[in-house]
């Protein structure tokens, strides 16, 4: 059993569709009239058929007033981790402090490297994320004196000037990690945690496995587990009401991502399924 006491909450993942772009920002509005916590998109640069994701997050923030907008993930390879550190302050402050990076080392590199992205092996993929990390969190820490120096062999900084100062101190970055390294620097780094239940290979068990992984790393960093957020990306078979709140209460999950394009499934997650499994989960935590 692991349950880390979080409030349960909910989001939805849209395809940023190039084709259909009304009905993209029509499923992030109703998200947020639906009462959800968060909206979220893919972001993959070289798909044309996509919309641009920075560019749908900005539209979407300015038709919206309460609900958070994230990436589900940025692409790295694509995305040079000083400019996302500006566009996520620029935006965070343009929509009053609803802005989240989700973070990736970068998904189908070889289209990457179609776009003109840099060839890395996995491993140098992982030293890119957690320089990314890094790279974002000195950018926007405008309480600090002085230019940016980082000596970093994918992601070297010499010198920028910090900035903008974002709304949020800081910017909650969630990284969409799956192995071992990339579990240990959520726990010593990041603010939350965000795979997906179909890419879990082994179901709970891995879902336990890397709770365990943030967990130790968290505490030899000095901070404290419960404050790193506990995503999981869901299809809309498991967006149950039984299954989430197994998946709260047993598996330490505690906010929700559902996938899918479908308004009358958003709306169900404000009206039945969201209240539901707050309702089981308060339950079973009361008893």
């Amino acid at each position: 059993m692991r349950d880390y006491g979080r409030p349960i909450e909910f989001g939805t993942f849209i395809t940023p569709s190039a084709l259909d772009p009304e009905r993209t920002v029509a499923l992030a509005v109703a998200s947020e009239e639906a009462g959800l916590e968060f909206v979220t998109f893919q972001d993959h640069p070289y798909q044309p058929r996509f919309l641009d994701a920075w560019t749908l997050m900005s539209w979407v923030g300015a038709r919206t007033s309460r609900i958070r907008i994230s990436a589900n993930v940025h692409n790295l390879l694509l995305r040079p981790p000083a400019v996302l550190a500006r566009a996520a302050a620029s935006l965070d402050l343009l929509t009053a402090g609803r802005v989240v990076l989700g973070l990736g080392a970068g998904g189908f590199p070889q289209a990457a490297e179609a776009m003109g992205a840099p060839v890395r092996t996995p491993a140098e993929s992982g030293d890119a994320l957690a320089e990314a990390v890094t790279v974002i969190r000195e950018l926007l820490d405008t309480d600090a004196s002085g230019g940016v120096f980082l000596d970093h062999e994918h992601h070297p900084v010499r010198g920028a000037k910090r900035g903008p100062a974002p709304m949020q101190r800081p910017i909650p970055i969630w990284l969409g990690v799956l192995k071992p390294r990339g579990l240990r620097l959520v726990g010593r780094a990041a603010d939350g945690w965000l795979p997906s239940l179909a890419r879990l290979d082994g179901g709970a068990a891995a879902l336990e496995a890397g709770h365990s992984a943030i967990d130790a790393a968290a505490r030899a960093a000095g901070r404290e587990p419960r404050d790193i957020r506990r995503l999981l990306n869901v299809g809309p078979d498991a967006a149950r009401p039984d299954v989430l709140a197994d998946l709260a209460t047993r598996h330490g999950v505690d906010t929700f991502i559902v996938t899918g394009d479908d308004a009358s499934l958003i709306a169900e997650l404000g009206t039945r399924i969201g209240p539901e499994t707050r309702a089981l989960v308060a339950a079973r935590r009361a008893g």
